[in-house]
């Protein structure tokens, strides 16, 4: 199966390379790293990555953000800098990728904990994400009249990211990055389509 992971270098993303790569075909895509460089939040760009890849088995995101700050403080590009990355890039690049993904193909896009459960300095997030679940939700089915599956990962907080933003999650229990990378694996080597798989 031929895979393009975007985000391939990041902290999850490379633990998705590491399970996969001695059983499929990974491109890795980054803005600055990987094999192709890509900017997420320029949808030319992204037409750009698929004119250079060409057909793909399974289109896999890891990538994207969004900014941390208080309610008080936020302003409307404060949320259009994380529309513009997690919720419109995610989006665009499953709306360009589907023109280049084989019939029986799959989109793996990420969400995250923040949709469900809220933190202070966290309202950016938590919409972003929730939109980026609505989309899956809402594209499955035409998506799959193209014979191709969608699904979303929404990941809590990692294991391995809990020394940098630990002290944002009070209470949260850190999630083993095995059963996140296993629930990317449910959705590109399985059969379930329009789930938001959550890993909290």
């Amino acid at each position: 199966m031929k895979i393009l992971l975007v985000g391939g270098t990041g902290t999850i993303g490379k633990r998705i390379y590491w399970r996969l790569q001695n059983k499929h075909e990974l491109v890795t895509v980054g803005t600055k790293s990987g094999d192709v460089h890509m900017d997420m939040t320029d949808p030319h760009s992204i037409e750009e990555l698929f004119n250079s890849v060409g057909k793909i088995d399974a289109l896999v995101v890891a990538a994207g953000g969004a900014p941390m700050a208080s309610l008080k403080e936020l302003t409307q590009e404060h949320f259009y800098e994380g529309i513009r990355s997690k919720m419109m890039g995610q989006i665009n690049l499953a709306l360009i990728g589907q023109r280049y993904i084989n019939a029986g193909g799959s989109i793996t896009l990420t969400s995250g904990i923040l949709a469900d459960d809220p933190i202070a300095m966290g309202v950016i997030l938590s919409t972003v994400n929730g939109a980026v679940n609505g989309f899956v939700v809402g594209a499955a089915g035409e998506l799959f009249r193209q014979g191709i599956r969608i699904n979303v990962v929404s990941p809590g907080v990692v294991e391995d990211s809990m020394e940098a933003i630990g002290g944002y999650f009070p209470g949260h229990n850190p999630v083993p990055m095995e059963r996140v990378v296993n629930a990317y694996v449910k959705s590109i080597e399985g059969v379930r389509t329009g789930e938001i798989i959550r890993v909290f």
